[in-house]
């Protein structure tokens, strides 16, 4: 009997814009599924913002149907201030996942760069093109959603079993 795909969504926070990317995995085969960002409006209040992005994430997980979840972890950044309005849009990322009952992982950049380039401090543009290698069908995609889709990717390679 053949399980069905693992179906893995990444999610790249950010209050601007909140990449995502969703992957199947069967076994070791790795293949693209969806991707796009969630913007909401800058020109609203902040928990106008937050809901409107609580609710493009629960749009995704509704159609897409992801098994699981995984999330880059936030980096330190050395603006208190911006500091603080990412963690606000990573806390609702991570409880997105958590309210559709999904299980939800974290990597840090580096470990995501690594799994997808094979060097931790890689740029944008590296992962870009990798994902375009590693996901054919991907195409061209925005920086956020390419990065979303390379969490799934670490993910995929460290987020426990893959015969699922």
């Amino acid at each position: 009997m053949t399980l069905p795909p693992r179906l893995i969504l990444g999610l790249d926070p950010g209050l601007r814009h909140t990449g995502w990317g969703v992957v199947a995995q069967a076994g070791s085969r790795l293949t693209f599924r969806a991707a796009g960002r969630v913007s909401p409006p800058s020109d609203v209040p902040m928990a106008e913002r937050l809901r409107l992005l609580a609710d493009g994430l629960a749009e995704v997980i509704a159609l897409h149907g992801p098994t699981e979840v995984a999330v880059e972890e936030t980096f330190v950044n050395r603006n208190p201030a911006s500091a603080l309005k990412l963690g606000q849009a990573r806390g609702v990322v991570l409880l997105a996942g958590a309210m559709a009952g999904l299980a939800v992982s974290e990597y840090a950049a580096n470990r995501i760069k690594q799994a997808v380039t094979g060097y931790g401090h890689a740029s944008k543009d590296q992962i870009q093109a990798m994902i375009r290698i590693l996901l054919p069908g991907a195409g061209d995609l925005a920086a956020d959603a390419a990065d979303a889709l390379a969490v799934a990717v670490c993910h995929a390679h460290h987020g426990g079993p893959h015969d699922r």
